[in-house]
């Protein structure tokens, strides 16, 4: 009976959404009939008919150009969707975001990221929660500043030369990125590396390759109770306790970023040296906070300032720039054409900068976590696609990998394409190649190469016309697949931050558009929950019962070879 009332409740649900779904509203049916009407507008043709396409179709600030006109659009698709975004209420939405109210309905909380890097007060509940995030920051500045001049020493009296951050998801993948991205300019006395992985390999190629006399250990989790997050953090804590002989040693080589204070501090991490985090702010939206300690650490706190300054003038852009010039909103705005008009399953992010080789892993979690849902916020079914998979690797690598499939493959990939003007080396030249590449795939996907050109050009090379024939259907290039272009003036802390918080009001823009919220992340609990379950039962602790025929024998293969025997 149960079952029955819960499929009941179910496809009530469902009736009760589809009666109001996005897909009924005035601007999603025009955006459907608008579509079928560009079935055969050609990308080519339109560059060809408007030579001013990309002033109309470009937008730049806080050093960042966004050109979209290589997206499959005109400017009544635009007017479209911006229709389509005031149906939906965004610019109430954004409002909603920053004014504090609680947009993560599922967790009761605030979403205000925004604050972790705001120069004037933002309210929570009355109450003025920048002041928090000064505390914390002035925290921040004194350990950084001790440990850089060598105040702050280890327990054996040597300068900290390591940082070792460990943490998982928002509380790795966010400073992993930035520190990646800004090192190679950093000249810092310290260098930072990251453990995430459970597997013991990843902690252990860590730290066998470091002394523990100068290394400084950062344990970050929100809650302090991750299992992935402990597990590595307790192995750390004991390669400390062999090599310094104690525990009252081992104190000032720790650190703790965390929600509960309690829980870090009963771990080893002196009080002092916890640095709180608040449940307003999401793991995926954190490395404005202390979740950003390493970075303050490997790159000084004026650089992770002018990071935060970056992001805040994102910020002030996207709350109140209008929706039609406003570099979020149309980021945004054009992944929903892609997914929900033009039928796109997965999104490519290709930074032509080696720097930027960790984006395409930051944003999976930032929009797949974020916009992966299929319950809406009315805790209705959705009846349209939602976030498309996030992928990609850094530019030229992916030429010559899975650009042909980009290029003549049978399903249309949307693709960010991310550059810098200005390179961090002297070597021009090489900068030059890079951007040529950058630019020319942009216009090869775009414009493509119809058979009477395939044709010839092999004339050209003298290919025979029996030969051009054969070869002809190989040669032509569709085109008309769709790229952004985004150009950074130069990649630096502040271009960065701009960057980073672009994309995250992008993932709310969308989830305002979809119905859906952005800021919470069940599906991650259920795999939790039965690996909790399991653990025992590998480790012999408790009986193999209750799991799917493969889950058992899965279990039972591996106990018996764990031990090296045959089964």
């Amino acid at each position: 009976m149960l079952d029955l009332q819960f499929i009941s409740a179910i496809v009530l649900s469902r009736h009760i959404v589809m009666a109001a779904s996005r897909t009924q509203l005035p601007a999603w049916r025009a955006l459907e009939q608008h579509r079928t009407a560009l079935a055969d507008v050609r990308l080519r043709r339109l560059f060809e008919e408007d030579p001013r396409r990309f002033d109309r179709l470009s937008v730049a600030d806080s050093g960042i150009l966004l050109d979209y006109s290589k997206q499959a659009v005109t400017p009544d698709t635009m007017r479209l969707l911006l229709a389509l975004a005031r149906e939906c209420d965004l610019e109430n939405s954004i409002r909603r975001l920053f004014s504090g109210e609680r947009v993560n309905t599922t967790e009761n909380r605030a979403a205000l990221h925004m604050a972790l890097r705001a120069a004037k007060p933002m309210m929570l509940d009355g109450s003025d929660v920048t002041r928090d995030v000064a505390a914390v920051l002035s925290q921040m500045k004194r350990l950084v500043a001790a440990v850089r001049n060598g105040r702050a020493r280890g327990a054996t009296g040597r300068k900290f030369t390591d940082i070792v951050n460990i943490g998982i998801g928002g509380s790795d993948l966010g400073p992993r990125l930035v520190c990646d991205a800004l090192a190679r300019d950093a000249r810092s006395p310290l260098r930072a590396h990251f453990v995430s992985n459970v597997d013991g390999s990843s902690i252990t190629s860590v730290l066998q390759a470091l002394s523990p006399a100068t290394t400084l250990v950062i344990v970050a989790s929100k809650t302090f109770t991750t299992a992935e997050t402990l597990t590595n953090g307790l192995t750390a804590r004991s390669w400390l306790e062999r090599k310094l002989r104690g525990k009252a040693a081992i104190a000032r080589h720790l650190c703790a970023v965390s929600s509960a204070p309690a829980r870090a501090v009963e771990f080893g991490v002196p009080a002092e040296r916890v640095f709180k985090m608040w449940d307003w702010v999401g793991g995926r939206y954190s490395l404005w906070s202390a979740v950003g300690l390493p970075i303050a650490l490997a790159l000084g706190m004026a650089r992770f300032e002018e990071l935060r300054a970056g992001a805040r003038a994102i910020d002030e852009h996207f709350a109140g720039a209008p929706l039609a010039r406003n570099l979020p909103v149309l980021l945004g705005l054009l992944e929903v054409w892609n997914v929900n008009f033009r039928g796109a399953a997965t999104r490519a992010v290709l930074p032509y900068d080696e720097r930027l080789r960790l984006l395409p892993s930051y944003l999976q979690q930032l929009e797949m976590e974020s916009c992966g849902k299929s319950a809406t916020l009315d805790g209705g079914m959705v009846d349209y696609a939602t976030a498309p998979v996030t992928w990609g690797t850094p530019g030229t690598d992916g030429q010559h990998a899975y650009f042909q499939m980009l290029h003549q493959g049978t399903a249309p990939v949307p693709a960010d394409f991310i550059a810098c003007c200005r390179p961090h080396h002297p070597l021009r030249r090489h900068h030059d190649m890079l951007l040529a590449n950058f630019l020319a795939q942009t216009e090869a996907l775009a414009r493509g190469m119809t058979p009477d050109e395939a044709a010839a050009s092999m004339r050209g090379q003298g290919v025979s016309e029996a030969e051009i024939m054969r070869l002809l259907p190989h040669r032509v290039f569709p085109g008309n697949r769709p790229t952004t272009s985004i150009l950074l003036d130069a990649l630096n802390p502040r271009t960065l931050g701009a960057l980073i918080a672009l994309y995250e009001h992008k993932v709310f823009v969308q989830s305002v558009i979809w119905n859906i919220n952005a800021f919470d992340q069940w599906g991650v609990e259920l795999g939790k929950q039965l690996a909790n379950r399991i653990l025992p039962e590998l480790e012999g602790a408790a009986p193999v019962a209750g799991h799917d025929a493969s889950t058992l024998a899965l279990i039972r293969h591996y106990r018996v070879r764990r031990q090296g025997r045959k089964a």
